[in-house]
């Protein structure tokens, strides 16, 4: 769906955190990662166990040179992971961090 659909959505129940992952994850596939951020974070505040939420943050912060922003995230996203036995994404933000 497109980023006017999710906006829709977004407009009609702004406490839908996933509404809301999917308006960043549409304005993150058209390049509008600046928009992107307010959506992420607000999934972030809402659901404190999310790490996917984290990841993309912190990913998206970095690649927008931001990284001093993006260690926060990152490292709580490490910490779900570890507490959430995802090996892969666990192996992938320690790389990441290392390259901070």
């Amino acid at each position: 769906m497109s980023v006017d659909r999710f906006s829709q959505l977004v407009a009609n129940q702004p406490d839908n955190e996933l509404f809301r992952f999917s308006l960043a994850q549409a304005f993150l596939r058209e390049g509008r990662t600046l928009e992107a951020l307010p959506q992420l974070e607000f999934c972030a505040q809402k659901k404190p166990d999310w790490m996917m939420v984290r990841i993309i943050l912190g990913q998206s912060l970095c690649k927008m040179g931001r990284k001093p922003e993006a260690r926060p995230w990152l490292e709580a996203a490490l910490e779900l992971a570890v507490e959430q036995h995802h090996e892969e994404p666990e192996r992938e933000l320690r790389a990441l961090l290392s390259e901070l």
